[in-house]
């Protein structure tokens, strides 16, 4: 164990990508954030719009680094790399603490990442058969099971540590969640990880912590707009009415049409808009505290490798929905998630006017016809970033940013490089050296190729036409899912 902390220090990545594939990555993420640019509805308006992450509730964490870990060794391809391999912890935004485990064997981490509670269908636990037994490994092991002597009984294991304990069922999960072949380093761990591997059984996943269905809605001014349910496992929940309120006299009613101030699960929350108010916008949050599920994923938009929940504090989970009115004409509502069986984004628009609401995205028209609602699905490439605008009439724009990370790299071993000292910083340019932004997830590249994407919006029709020659998108555009 002293050996292992002096190589690797509590941050380190569970592993780091070939630099072959850095280079290339960054060529291609260079060339996808110019086409996605370009794609935009909104060019130099974009930064006025509401932004709108696939973030469709739950917590908001930190990411700090690997706090209980051990070695392990992966082996492919007749060749082996020594990595660490245990448990992370974030912060939670407005309090609390989680620990979780990697499920991207070959994907680094960046040090103060964030991160969002998300669906395993906008992860790499999409279409993986298996998911339900990673949840299984983590009910049934450290930190969940913190009775080592018991846990080692039950592995047959002469004894545990917390590392070895949280080695071991590292090593389990990845042998589901990336098919790798991987052993610990610790005999004992290694006896945990066979014993979890052999045992697993497929559970359910997880409900989230809250949300709200949907995140957006829309109607005319002296109507009642929603409903909005409330989804959550907390006793309660704290409702926020628009930051305008007093101004606006947009008010946050229930079923009954009186202003609530909190509510429970199941509970339907409406915008009261009085008649009258000019078009616009609003929003509400609504925020509790409560234990995350474990097996709730989690996952980064700066490519920092995905979480899932081992362990949760009381923390903070929040979730916001919007609502926009007019008179007349197109009334959209709009929202947005990771679709990773469809390899892309799905735009879900709503429209309570009474007139077509019509918008072209990365050369494709769609058209919401009055009183209809439909979900388009936008195709991306694995690893690409995206950040687009959709117009409205009324002055209405919606943001929606993000990274498609829906596959495990998979790949060999032999050219990686050992892993840093610690996570790479999260933020644009924090890094001092060499290494290219696939390989440390961030350097002194980085506002380079910032800059390099904001020349493509200029170039969009180039843009687009280089990386179709390129590699042709994984899927052509739908218009329904």
């Amino acid at each position: 164990m002293s050996f292992a902390r002096s190589v690797f220090s509590a941050g380190s990545a569970c592993t780091e990508p070939s630099r072959r594939r850095g280079t290339s990555r960054v060529a291609a993420l260079t060339l996808a954030t110019g086409l996605l640019a370009a794609g935009a509805i909104a060019g130099a308006g974009a930064a006025a719009a509401d932004e709108v992450p696939q973030h469709q509730g739950g917590a908001t964490a930190t990411l700090g680094g690997l706090q209980t870990y051990d070695q392990a060794v992966i082996r492919d391809g007749g060749t082996s790399q020594q990595v660490p391999a245990g448990l992370f912890e974030m912060s939670v935004d407005g309090g609390g603490t989680l620990q979780s485990y990697c499920i991207d064997i070959h994907n680094p981490t960046q040090k103060d990442a964030k991160y969002q509670e998300t669906p395993w269908s906008g992860t790499s636990l999409n279409g993986n058969k298996d998911a339900g037994r990673i949840r299984w490994i983590l009910q049934n092991s450290y930190p969940q099971v913190n009775d080592l002597a018991a846990l080692a009984r039950k592995a047959g294991a002469r004894a545990l540590t917390e590392q070895s304990a949280a080695a071991g069922t590292q090593v389990a999960i990845w042998r589901y969640s990336d098919g790798a072949d991987v052993d610990a380093l610790d005999p004992q761990a290694e006896k945990l990880a066979d014993y979890l591997y052999k045992s697993a059984r497929a559970t359910a996943e997880p409900r989230a912590s809250l949300t709200l269905d949907p995140p957006a809605v829309s109607g005319r001014a002296g109507e009642r707009l929603g409903p909005v349910t409330v989804r959550t496992d907390a006793d309660a929940v704290s409702v926020t009415p628009p930051a305008d309120s007093a101004v606006s006299g947009v008010k946050i009613v229930g079923k009954n049409g009186k202003p609530v101030t909190s509510a429970a699960n199941g509970s339907q929350l409406f915008f009261d808009v009085p008649k009258g108010t000019p078009d616009g916008s609003a929003a509400l949050t609504v925020q509790a505290t409560t234990t995350v599920p474990v097996g709730r994923a989690f996952a980064s938009e700066t490519r920092s490798q995905t979480q899932i929940l081992a362990g949760s504090s009381q923390s903070t989970v929040s979730a916001t929905a919007s609502a926009s009115w007019a008179k007349k004409g197109a009334i959209p509502a709009l929202s947005a998630e990771k679709n990773c069986a469809k390899s892309g984004v799905d735009i879900t628009a709503s429209n309570k006017g009474d007139q077509p609401f019509t918008f072209r995205l990365m050369g494709f028209k769609h058209t919401i016809e009055a009183g209809t609602s439909r979900t388009v699905t936008i195709p991306l490439q694995e690893d690409q970033p995206y950040d687009f605008t959709i117009k409205g009439p009324n002055g209405f724009e919606k943001r929606f940013k993000g990274v498609l990370d829906c596959r495990t790299e998979g790949s060999t071993i032999g050219n990686k490089t050992q892993p840093l000292p610690d996570p790479s910083p999260a933020s644009a340019g924090g890094g001092t050296g060499g290494d290219d932004l696939a390989a440390t997830g961030g350097s002194s590249a980085t506002p380079m190729i910032a800059g390099i994407a904001v020349v493509m919006v200029v170039l969009g029709g180039a843009a687009m036409f280089l990386l179709r020659k390129k590699k042709a998108p994984a899927q052509a555009p739908t218009d329904e899912q």
